[in-house]
C-alpha cells in the first residue's frame, strides 16, 4: 500500500483529517461532493491510495484502477438520478488542463445541461 502524502489535500480528506461528506467508499475509492460544484451533481472520485499525481503518469498497471473509477462514476450517475439525461466525466490533467490537486481524480458532473466543450 502506498503511503498517504501528508501535503495532499485528497489524502487528508480520505484520512478524515479534513471533513467531507462521503457519498461512497470502498477499499479502492472514496467519493465526495466537490466543494466548488459546477453542476447540481458534482462528485469527485478519488483513489484512496496516492498512486498517481495525474492521468499523465498512468501506466498499464493502473488500467484496473482507472476502470474502477469510471465504472463507479456510471453507477453513481444512476444512483444520483442523472444517468438518463446525461452527465460528464472529466479528468483534468496538469496545470494547463485545470488540475488543482496532484492526486488523480475523476469529476462526475450532471443534473443540468452542461453545454458544449470547445
Amino acid at each position: 500500500m502506498t503511503q498517504p502524502d501528508p501535503a495532499c489535500l485528497f489524502c487528508r480528506i480520505v484520512a478524515g483529517e479534513i471533513p467531507s461528506t462521503p457519498v461512497y467508499r470502498d477499499t479502492q475509492l472514496y467519493v465526495f461532493p466537490d466543494v466548488h460544484p459546477r453542476a447540481p451533481v458534482h462528485l469527485l472520485i478519488v483513489p484512496i491510495e496516492h498512486l498517481l499525481p495525474s492521468i499523465a503518469e498512468m501506466s498499464e498497471k493502473h488500467i484496473g484502477l482507472v476502470g474502477q473509477m469510471v465504472y463507479r462514476a456510471k453507477l453513481l450517475a444512476e444512483e444520483q438520478g442523472i444517468a438518463a439525461d446525461g452527465y460528464r466525466l472529466v479528468f483534468n490533467v496538469r496545470q494547463h488542463g485545470g488540475q488543482e490537486v496532484d492526486h488523480v481524480h475523476l469529476h462526475l458532473l450532471g443534473g443540468q445541461p452542461l453545454g458544449r466543450l470547445g
